[in-house]
């Protein structure tokens, strides 16, 4: 079903900074270039480099500022720039000398040393379901014949949250991929199939009465009578009604499955119960959407979730870009963030959580007429933390208006496969669609090094 290669990737004949390629060095090996080296001890070598890297991330947070947040006032500060691009937040220093952040992130500031903070991610896709289809599968969207621009597109490619959960597998008692407090958008598990969609939870944990819907069995029922149905499903599986299966039907049987796993399961149940935390550490988090969320992100890798990802919403400013970021947005979105870090560190979760905070695209450098920013992909702000990622670093650079990286762009691909280079998976895996076409992984791109510690 699949084609499966690890190791180093490039071509035999990719040169060396010497000058001489791989495949070139393999054929002197023994012949002085490379130390005399015997064939047992060249093919020693070879086998080396041919196993799999120990993954540093055990499970990856993914923060979806759906939207587009404005790196030029977050992350990006430009001082020196005209008013109308430049704005009116104003940089502060950091714990990190010599890097600064906006004002409007003091909290962010205080911990930028636990901070991977790229200002040189770049792409060619301005609009927000497109835009997000790409950052989240790293493949454009796959428009039917005669499609209208605008209209559903055909997405078959799955999502990093799925492929996470069919690379890695189950290694809790949560599902392996769970996003909240709604769906990612194009997030789901695409030509993969049901058993690698994602478990969403629906409502938000920031409200008085969550609960995950579905998770109990309703107490007129009761686990007896729930279990005395459950072998009366089995047993007509067994008598082939679940072979003869298809479509919809086979889908709902594994949705079906996926449920009773988690309606069954104690620890998957005490994972869930955000009410359980202290009254002052959910504070610390901020009694918020994104808060919370995060709190909650944080049980659940601690349960063994390896995929969570957090759909926070109302970032397009197109008008009063300003007062948006610096009283709704930015706010709580500080203090989540730097909650989770600080929470993950003291309970010795950061080395193998992997956190990714990021939006589909940027905004524009230059100010419109309703003081707000549009739609800018060709320069925005990524920031990750803790699972292998090098902390108290900044990557890249940009231009003296924040509209284009002055340092090597790195694009949605590269950024996807770094993600999957932590996480121990081969990016250059191959599945077959049902129709037979190849799908790799990720396909292009290249291993972002500085984002490697």
């Amino acid at each position: 079903m699949f084609h499966l290669r690890f190791g180093d990737r490039r071509p035999l004949d990719t040169d060396y900074c010497d000058g001489v390629n791989r495949r070139q060095a393999l054929r002197l090996g023994t012949t002085g270039l490379l130390g005399g080296l015997s064939l047992p001890a060249i093919m020693a070598l070879q086998d080396a480099q041919a196993r799999p890297v120990a993954p540093r991330a055990k499970s990856c947070i993914f923060i979806m500022l759906e939207g587009g947040p404005s790196h030029i006032d977050m992350w990006d500060l430009k001082p020196d720039a005209p008013a109308e691009i430049r704005g009116t937040f104003q940089p502060i220093s950091t714990v990190v000398p010599g890097t600064q952040i906006s004002q409007i992130l003091p909290k962010c500031a205080a911990i930028t040393d636990k901070l991977t903070i790229m200002r040189s991610h770049s792409h060619k896709d301005n609009a927000h379901q497109t835009g997000r289809h790409w950052v989240l599968t790293g493949y454009r969207p796959n428009f039917n014949d005669g499609q209208a621009k605008g209209e559903p597109f055909n997405e078959i490619y799955p999502s990093i949250g799925s492929i996470i959960s069919r690379e890695l597998g189950q290694r809790g008692a949560v599902p392996p991929y769970i996003e909240m407090p709604n769906p990612l958008g194009p997030g789901g598990p695409g030509f993969y199939g049901a058993a690698y969609a994602p478990f969403t939870i629906d409502n938000d944990p920031v409200q008085a009465d969550f609960a995950v819907r579905d998770l109990n069995v309703p107490a007129k029922i009761g686990m007896d009578r729930f279990q005395r149905r459950r072998r009366l499903l089995r047993g007509a599986e067994e008598i082939g009604l679940s072979h003869r299966a298809s479509g919809r039907a086979k889908t709902m049987s594994t949705y079906y499955e996926k449920a009773m796993q988690l309606v069954t399961s104690p620890a998957a149940q005490k994972a869930f119960k955000i009410e359980q935390e202290s009254r002052q550490t959910r504070e610390r988090y901020g009694y918020t959407s994104i808060g919370q969320c995060a709190l909650l992100a944080r049980r659940l890798v601690e349960a063994g979730c390896r995929f969570v990802g957090i759909d926070h919403g109302s970032w397009d400013t197109h008008v009063d870009n300003f007062t948006s970021h610096e009283k709704a947005l930015v706010p709580p979105t500080d203090l989540a963030l730097s909650a989770l870090i600080l929470d993950l560190e003291q309970r010795g979760l950061l080395d193998e959580t992997l956190v990714i905070m990021m939006g589909e695209m940027g905004r524009t450098p230059r100010i419109n007429k309703d003081a707000g920013r549009d739609h800018w992909s060709q320069c925005q702000a990524v920031i990750l933390a803790g699972g292998g990622t090098p902390a108290g670093t900044v990557v890249g650079a940009s231009d003296e208006t924040a509209s284009f990286p002055t340092t090597t762009p790195y694009g949605i691909q590269d950024l996807l496969r770094t993600v999957f280079h932590l996480m121990g998976i081969d990016a250059d895996k191959t599945y077959h669609t049902p129709q037979g076409r190849p799908v790799p992984i990720v396909n292009g791109g290249k291993t972002i090094k500085e984002l490697i510690a």
